[in-house]
């Protein structure tokens, strides 16, 4: 109560004085938490790309790794080994080919066959069954 009474008392530049440095300090409070949101959005952004580089660098570091790898190899006369799982996948979709070909295959022929069990009687054939002049009985 009683620094209520001092303000009052103030006189008029004093009172204006006063609001434009509360308005300052609001201010500079204000551009205060932009930069702050700024300078974390820039930070989080940066790291987003930082991290996308590492990535990149990690792999090409870990192939020039397997090539150096391959290329003291090569130099010591040892032969790259197999690559069986190369080997064996490509074994599996071989077989798998064919036996959907040859399923296809079957069901082709046995097709066919049902064509093939249809009897066709040959009307000029002296001993057909439907020879036209043998009288009917």
């Amino acid at each position: 109560m009683f620094g209520t009474h001092l303000l009052e008392r103030r006189s008029k530049p004093e009172r204006i004085a006063d609001q434009a440095w509360q308005h300052l300090v609001s201010a500079v409070n204000n551009a205060g938490d932009s930069i702050r949101d700024s300078a974390r959005t820039a930070r989080h952004s940066s790291a987003g790309f930082a991290g996308d580089a590492g990535d990149l660098v990690e792999s090409a570091a870990e192939e020039a790794r397997h090539r150096a790898s391959r290329a003291f190899d090569a130099l010591a006369g040892r032969r790259p080994a197999l690559p069986w799982t190369l080997l064996i996948g490509a074994a599996l979709v071989g077989a798998a080919v064919g036996w959907a070909a040859g399923t296809a295959a079957r069901a082709a022929g046995s097709r066919d066959r049902a064509l093939e069990d249809i009897e066709f009687v040959d009307v000029n054939r002296p001993d057909s069954p439907a020879d036209p002049t043998d009288p009917v009985s």
